[in-house]
């Protein structure tokens, strides 16, 4: 909200951006402070050891969805209106320090629990609630995952308190598979992927869509590496040019990405790298030339998103974190706020279970970005973009990434629809 805006104003844009139309309770004014008693989101994440700048990263962007929720007026329930308040948990990246810390939360008695740096912690995580809901109705909580991209966590291992809102590893390695697809310079390609569920699935997936689309390319390696222990990819980058490889398929994140492209920057490894995160913290400032027109990525949305309220939505987040090196927004973690605020408020109640009934089926528009919450799964559908790295300043490159010189344009722009999963989810609901 600028100063220059009118009360009356200010309270529309915030009546709508929060109520939605779903008739929120008159007499808390949008130009107010919530005044009721915070409601609590728990953070629970690797804010220290191998992957503790990932997890510094998603506590800016939490931190930035829930400013903005709160500057509009909060949350606005049956009662009045309630500030929302980020707690955040060292899990340490460990699934076991994890639930040390989910307990921690229902000690306190915190209805949220928000993860998504590993799978293997969410499939811990999501576990748990589960059993919380059974054991301990009266303090039940829903598991909010940002970043776990293993299928399972929506489909056979779904549950009722889990809602994901970012695409799994399905959706994106369809989307990235349809690029690479349409790559005719692509002949051999190398799988090297983290040693855990995640990391599975998608060597898993990339053979199966290598398969269905290109089965002319030859998978030359399939390996994986332990996950966040790897100092020196050095040799993993030698086994790779001496399989010929033209190109290589990674799920890799945080540190193990980041130390994996540098390396192929230092060996000189002429391949191109199709990856999930490589657009992610750090990834091109450590490639730099090297990446150029060789690095792709997919994510829901990238800073090169053509229109004004993309640019809108990015300039805010600058202003709030200008810093270079805290320059990566990631769109979903504050639209993931947005619509928990929007569930509360239609539901009227901060009440878990209450909440998530209002947010199944539930659709929202930031207006750039169009997304809703799949009853069946509890799987968020949204558009998907592939993307190309390339010098700031080329076509289609306006911004980079971490003041780093080099950021991303879009090969291939996938709306919502065009993103939608099977899924095999038998959900038990209460």
């Amino acid at each position: 909200m600028t100063a220059r805006m009118t009360r009356a104003a200010a309270i529309m844009v915030a009546m709508t951006a929060l109520a939605a139309g779903l008739g929120a309770t008159a007499g808390a004014q949008a130009d107010e402070a919530p005044t009721g008693k915070p409601i609590q989101l728990a953070l629970i994440e690797g804010m220290s050891g191998p992957f503790a700048d990932a997890g510094a990263a998603v506590e800016r962007n939490l931190r930035f969805g829930v400013e903005r929720v709160n500057a509009r007026g909060g949350v606005v329930l049956r009662d009045g209106a309630h500030p929302l308040e980020l707690v955040t948990l060292d899990s340490k990246g460990s699934p076991e320090a994890a639930l040390v810390q989910l307990r921690m939360a229902q000690d306190r008695h915190i209805g949220y629990v928000m993860q998504g740096n590993s799978s293997a912690v969410a499939a811990a995580l999501e576990s748990a609630v589960d059993r919380q809901a059974t054991r301990d109705p009266e303090n039940r909580e829903l598991f909010l995952n940002y970043s776990a991209d293993d299928p399972a966590l929506t489909n056979a291992n779904c549950s009722f308190w889990h809602f994901r809102f970012d695409a799994h590893a399905g959706m994106r390695m369809d989307a990235l598979a349809d690029v690479i697809a349409a790559d005719k310079s692509v002949k051999k390609v190398y799988l090297l992927n983290q040693d855990y569920s995640f990391g599975h699935d998608v060597s898993t997936l990339a053979r199966a869509a290598l398969a269905k689309d290109r089965p002319d390319i030859a998978v030359v390696g399939d390996e994986f590496h332990p996950i966040g222990r790897v100092k020196d990819f050095a040799p993993y980058i030698a086994k790779i040019r001496a399989a010929g490889a033209d190109a290589v398929i990674t799920g890799n994140w945080g540190n193990d990405l980041t130390l994996l492209v540098k390396a192929a920057r230092e060996q000189g490894l002429d391949a191109k790298f199709y990856t999930f995160y490589g657009n992610s913290l750090g990834a091109p400032a450590a490639l730099g030339d090297a990446g150029v027109k060789r690095v792709i990525a997919v994510a829901d949305w990238h800073p090169n998103v053509n229109g004004a309220a993309s640019d809108a939505w990015y300039k805010a987040f600058r202003a709030r974190y200008p810093a270079a090196k805290d320059d990566y927004p990631v769109l979903r973690m504050s639209m993931m706020v947005e619509m928990l605020a929007q569930a509360m408020t239609k539901a009227g109640t901060a009440d878990p279970a209450t909440a998530a009934k209002a947010l199944e089926g539930m659709r929202f528009d930031n207006g750039f970005h169009p997304m809703w919450m799949r009853a069946d799964d509890h799987q968020v559908i949204q558009p998907l973009y592939v993307m190309e790295m390339d010098k700031q300043g080329t076509p289609g490159v306006r911004n980079d990434n971490e003041g780093s010189g080099y950021g991303f344009r879009t090969v291939l722009a996938l709306p919502a629809e065009k993103t939608v999963p099977a899924t095999v989810c038998q959900m038990k609901r209460p």
